[in-house]
């Protein structure tokens, strides 16, 4: 077994295993490899993002945190490139750091073949992006606060130039449309649903605060008919 295949089968034996994990004696021995080795993997799978904690003493061993995880899926090369073209299309869409640093993980699980098929088909794509509009500089904040449903405070200019500083909103949705990007929340100073054009937004600082629930079509309406969620 070369180590790609030995990685991927360490952690689809952690994430068999549960919550009880395996010792690295218990992993030496399945993979017919030294200790050290078990240690060296098991390193370079959490380098790359894979969630394997290790407790140490009598009985410890590796566990595999199955939830924050997706088990191991097959691509092919025009998926690959699929998923390529549309973190191209908009470089700076919502969570599009993580979806490079995803297409980097699909890229080096794929056999050389197919990343190879991969980046030839890539390579007869060709994409102009100009034009394509920002989200500003605390795009990322606010991406990290939908994604936790936490309260973000706001620095904030509106269209008329007026600066409002330390807003308080519960982040509800991102939209696109007129060619800009928008945080949709509830704002807690006007008590309404509010809309927050995104290159706009001078600064913002997430807190530790979960937003309550909230019903979205009595917040912001029914989307109209040419909009929709991704899904």
């Amino acid at each position: 077994m070369n180590r790609t295949d030995r990685l991927y089968a360490l952690a689809e034996e952690l994430r068999a295993a549960g919550p009880r994990g395996r010792t690295a004696s218990w992993l030496a021995a399945r993979f017919e490899v030294h200790l050290r080795t078990v240690k060296r993997d098991v390193s370079a799978l959490q380098q790359a993002g894979v969630p394997v904690t290790g407790t140490g003493g009598p009985g410890g061993g590796y566990v595999l945190d199955a939830a924050a995880s997706l088990p191991p899926l097959a691509f092919t090369d025009a998926e690959a490139t699929a998923v390529a073209v549309a973190l191209s299309v908009q470089p700076d869409l919502p969570f599009a750091a993580d979806g490079r640093s995803a297409l980097a993980k699909l890229r080096a699980a794929m056999p050389p073949a197919a990343r190879a098929a991969a980046d030839d088909l890539g390579s007869r794509v060709w994409l102009r992006t100009e034009g394509a509009p920002g989200r500003g500089p605390a795009a990322r904040v606010l991406d990290e606060a939908l994604r936790d449903r936490v309260v973000v405070v706001l620095d904030y200019v509106d269209a008329a130039g007026t600066s409002t500083q330390r807003r308080p909103v519960e982040p509800l949705l991102l939209a696109r449309t007129g060619g800009h990007w928008y945080l949709v929340a509830w704002c807690r100073r006007r008590r309404a649903g509010r809309w927050f054009r995104l290159d706009r937004v001078a600064g913002a600082v997430a807190t530790t605060e979960r937003c309550p629930e909230r019903d979205l079509a009595q917040v912001v309406g029914t989307p109209p008919a040419d909009a929709r969620p991704l899904g």
